[in-house]
């Protein structure tokens, strides 16, 4: 008898189970390690988890602008930028712009790009242009000849391209003795891991204290015979409780005893996440190179800092520019050797130009009344030089 009763008083009333843990599903971006090798699938990860960095690279690349070629002879400027707009991009697109906003995105993305130029079967015309995936093709470097071989992937062999002088490779940001490139997002796993993790806690808490769950306690009364009833009138309130719940009707719960009913979680604060998400944005936006009111953050705060970030934009696109020039050189050089055709070429790109056009006419409005009242100041003096 005394066993017995041992094993009813010290049956486990309440017991702790544990949860499964609600993580964002941007698993490339929790196992980054800055030391271990060049991942495509963490900065893909990274643009998607994180719309903000998807938006600045997408605003960066179409903020490039167009071009022209300029050359000598007129009818020749005339027929390569009638070719540079016509020209079959993959399989649905045309124009070099088309080629070079995607290359630009590839670069920019994961540090290096590659494109080819596809000519005819008679290799007299170029056919088309295709942007090739990095996932597809591999760069070695051959350590005599510095020259860049391209290796392409199938069946999980490398074989050597045939015609590596139509490929068009270019590299961002690259370390000495690197061919690949550095990504622009290269710095941005580990803060954008922290971000993600504080939206998942945020939105945890919110479905717990948003959807509010209740604690239902009943507290049985001292005497020890109602005290044997203790589990049928527990299971009797959980059975009601959930009727009450579950009903579509508003009703009411209605017992009889000290019955607790409180919401689980309504007395916790949940953490103010204002600061560390603002702190975190500035690494992201300052690291991107781009002003924060493109984004629609309104963190400036004067004028004259808008100016100043835009012109830090201007020098980025300028770099930009630079780098997809020797691209756009060796299209049109390869073009003209098809046509038979040799001569000097300028690029001229488009002026980038993000300043407001009232504020600049206002300037060279201001500047010509300057320079009219000067000429009549001089005129004056002139004149009474001569009297």
């Amino acid at each position: 008898m005394k066993n017995s009763k041992r094993k009813t008083t010290n049956n486990i009333l309440v017991q702790t189970a544990t949860s499964t843990r609600n993580a964002h599903p941007f698993i490339d971006i929790d196992n980054y390690n800055p030391l271990s090798r060049f991942k495509f699938r963490l900065y893909s990860s990274l643009r998607e988890a994180v719309p903000i960095i998807d938006a600045s690279i997408s605003k960066l690349v179409r903020l490039i602008g167009t071009f022209k070629i300029e050359c000598d002879d007129e009818l020749l400027t005339d027929k390569i930028n009638n070719f540079l707009e016509d020209v079959k991009v993959g399989v649905c697109s045309s124009g070099i712009d088309s080629f070079l906003l995607l290359f630009l995105d590839q670069l920019l993305t994961y540090g290096t790009a590659v494109g080819e130029i596809v000519p005819n079967e008679n290799f007299d015309r170029i056919e088309a242009l295709y942007n090739t995936s990095l996932k597809n093709v591999e760069l070695k470097c051959d350590q005599k000849s510095l020259e860049l071989m391209v290796y392409k992937k199938a069946g999980g062999k490398l074989s050597l391209i045939e015609n590596p002088e139509f490929i068009l490779v270019s590299s961002f940001n690259s370390e000495p003795d690197k061919i690949y490139g550095n990504s622009i997002m290269k710095g941005l796993p580990f803060v954008s891991g922290i971000l993600l993790k504080i939206f998942t806690s945020t939105g945890n808490n919110w479905d717990r204290v948003g959807n509010a769950r209740f604690a239902v306690t009943y507290k049985p009364p001292s005497d020890s015979g109602e005290k044997m009833y203790t589990k049928e009138r527990v299971e009797q309130i959980a059975t009601e409780w959930s009727k009450t719940m579950k009903s579509d009707v508003p009703s009411d719960f209605v017992s009889v005893g000290d019955v607790d009913i409180k919401v689980i979680g309504a007395d916790n604060q949940i953490l103010d996440s204002k600061v560390p998400v603002r702190q975190i944005l500035e690494q992201i936006v300052s690291k991107l190179s781009i002003p924060p009111f493109l984004l629609g953050l309104s963190w400036t705060t004067t004028e004259s800092m808008a100016t100043q970030q835009l012109e830090v934009l201007n020098s980025e696109l300028e770099s930009y520019r630079r780098i997809l020039n020797p691209i756009i050189r060796k299209i049109c050089k390869i073009w003209m050797e098809f046509k038979g055709v040799k001569s000097d070429f300028k690029i001229n790109w488009c002026s980038v130009n993000l300043k407001d056009d009232l504020r600049l006419a206002n300037t060279r409005l201001l500047n010509a009344r300057a320079e009219e009242i000067e000429l009549k100041n001089q005129l004056s003096k002139e004149k009474m030089n001569k009297s």
